[in-house]
């Protein structure tokens, strides 16, 4: 028995297919994004505007606010997002940097809650952002906590490709570093995934003691120094992660 329904595949590819750096593509785009045929991507395009999820003016597709909720049922039922939202400000406002929430979903992270007080990278980050998790500080927290056979088989199949002249791209120094951020509970990363960029981790856990997600503290290097990211950013992450874990457990709770 066969449970892949391959035209449910194709369509949520299609719906991939769009992003920040794409908002508008034409048939031929789509097709050749998704792989699919222009006249498959052509049935896919016509059937999510009939649905409301798309947009078209003749040539250019477009996706509408509709596509959220493919999201909602996931966001309304994690509780994680709207928990963690009062201690990111509250930590924001504290160290005048941008803080975030990242699950780990496949080979990547997507961040879940954001608070953002200064730009530090080129790219625009918002909810439902997704970077590799090999080079950014949430993603090796969140592959540290991983199962032996899981982490085995993500550093088998994971590209590590270089961002900058800093990134790790050794399945061997991966793994021993991963092995470190285990033992401590929290990652730094430094200017692995565009220069300049410096970031700070810390794991968070639920009630079992269960990673479930990240959070970070994102700043640039002409700003702080390692050592002031180690000795005053750290301590700070570290309560902010206490009080979400604490939020959520209480959660469960009631």
């Amino acid at each position: 028995m066969v449970d892949h329904v391959q035209s449910l595949a194709r369509g949520l590819a299609v719906i991939r297919a769009f992003s920040a750096t794409a908002p508008a593509l034409t048939l031929s785009e789509v097709a050749r994004e998704t792989g699919l045929t222009r006249a498959t991507a052509r049935r896919f395009l016509l059937t999510l505007v009939e649905l409301g999820y798309m947009r078209s003016d003749g040539r250019l597709f477009t996706l509408t606010p509709r596509v959220l909720e493919l999201g909602y049922a996931y966001l309304s039922s994690l509780s994680l997002p709207e928990v963690a939202a009062p201690h990111l400000e509250r930590l924001a406002a504290e160290v005048h940097e941008s803080a975030s929430v990242a699950v780990l979903d496949g080979e990547d992270v997507v961040y879940v809650a954001r608070v953002a007080t200064a730009r530090v990278m080129r790219v625009t980050i918002s909810i439902g952002t997704r970077f590799p998790a090999y080079c950014t500080s949430m993603g090796r927290v969140l592959l540290a906590a991983l199962p032996p056979a899981d982490l085995d088989h993500y550093l088998s199949r994971a590209t590590l490709r270089p961002f900058t002249s800093r990134t790790l791209t050794s399945p061997t120094a991966l793994r021993a570093e991963l092995d470190q951020v285990r033992g401590r509970g929290w990652a730094m990363v430094d200017q692995e995934l565009e220069e300049g960029l410096r970031s700070l981790a810390v794991r968070i856990r639920n009630r079992s003691g269960t990673t479930v997600a990240a959070v970070n503290v994102s700043t640039h290097a002409s700003r702080t120094t390692l050592q002031h990211v180690r000795r005053e950013l750290l301590p700070l992450l570290q309560a902010t992660a206490a009080r979400i874990e604490s939020d959520l457990s209480a959660q469960t709770r009631t």
